[in-house]
């Protein structure tokens, strides 16, 4: 493969002016440009971003390490992300590190070898001193939908807390008695104030009890698991707030093959408003984030970042909403 110094001794010119040329930052006269051109086409020389980006750490590429490839979730945030990135002329780096931290701090690691200009973080295992290397580095991050509780950084997510508030509310008022929770890992913001949103909206109740709620782990597995404990504590539960729709999938599959009836017998409802929450029979309620639009700010923000345009840390809380569906609507079949 050719080399720039191939470039500059076939053009007849120096390293220095064929980098200026491809770099566009600096002079190069008309003639000299034509000779760099010719011997560029001749040799067929292809640019490394990465050697092109070294002098000034700039390689027009971004990361998203994200925890879960598997929930569909994590797959609209990585499309919104990809898309605005190559509007503004940018590479995506995905990066899938499976909720563990010895592999997402191996991908800090690589990240920053590969002279990324700045990183996506949809995870919870970033830790402080993470953030301050990261921020000493001049390596720009934002925190997205997950972000945990560390030093300061620029985080875009949603009302957590309001939608679970939302989602007990809604059970409430199509007649449930007894409401249990099935909620995700508590080390993260989502987990965590979906969880305290529940609690908040129940504990003054009779029925309330401690045991009516389990985790479920953000995972359609975990989600069955939890249902078939919390009916055997509780058979009389007759309303579900799943804490992702992961979850509520997997629940809406263990109450049928116990031959638990949705909605007549258990209410259920979800939240995030992934497409897979449509698919299913019924479809499940749902609170729903703008999955999409918070992949396209947290973007936008990061590269404004990385371009010197925005120097503060932010916090962007984006609204939910409710989408009701057949797993709660109780009166939808009656005359």
């Amino acid at each position: 493969m050719a080399t720039i110094r191939d470039v500059s001794k076939l053009a007849g010119v120096s390293v220095a002016t064929v980098s200026r040329y491809l770099n566009k930052n600096g002079y190069v006269n008309e003639v000299t440009k034509l000779k760099v051109e010719q011997a560029i086409r001749t040799l067929q020389y292809q640019p490394n971003a990465i050697a092109r980006g070294l002098a000034g750490k700039k390689t027009r590429t971004l990361a998203l390490i994200f925890p879960d490839v598997t929930n569909p979730f994590f797959a609209e945030l990585a499309r919104a992300v990809e898309d605005v990135a190559q509007m503004y002329g940018y590479m995506v780096i995905l990066c899938n590190s499976d909720n563990r931290e010895d592999k997402e701090q191996n991908y800090i690691k690589v990240l920053k070898q590969r002279y990324v200009d700045g990183i996506l973080f949809a995870s919870y295992n970033l830790r402080t001193d993470d953030v301050d290397a990261l921020k000493d580095e001049n390596i720009p991050l934002v925190m997205l939908d997950r972000a945990p509780r560390v030093a300061s950084c620029t985080v875009v997510s949603s009302k957590h807390l309001e939608g679970a508030n939302m989602a007990v509310q809604h059970l409430l008022d199509v007649g449930c008695k007894k409401i249990a929770h099935i909620y995700g890992p508590q080390e993260t913001v989502t987990g965590r104030e979906r969880f305290i949103g529940y609690e908040q909206s129940v504990k003054h109740f009779p029925w309330y009890s401690p045991s009516l709620v389990e985790p479920g782990f953000f995972r359609l597995d975990g989600g069955m698991a939890a249902v078939e404990n919390l009916m055997q504590r509780h058979p009389d539960i007759d309303g579900i707030f799943a804490g992702n729709d992961t979850m509520a999938i997997g629940a809406l599959k263990k109450l049928q093959r116990m031959g638990i009836k949705v909605p007549d017998q258990v209410a259920l409802c979800g939240f995030d408003g992934i497409d897979l929450t449509q698919i299913v029979e019924p479809e499940i309620t749902t609170i729903a984030q703008p999955i999409y639009d918070m992949g396209m700010l947290s973007t936008r923000l990061l590269i404004k970042k990385i371009e010197g345009e925005i120097q503060e840390e932010q916090t962007h809380l984006f609204d939910v909403n409710i989408i009701v569906r057949g797993s709660t609507e109780r009166n939808r079949h009656d005359d």
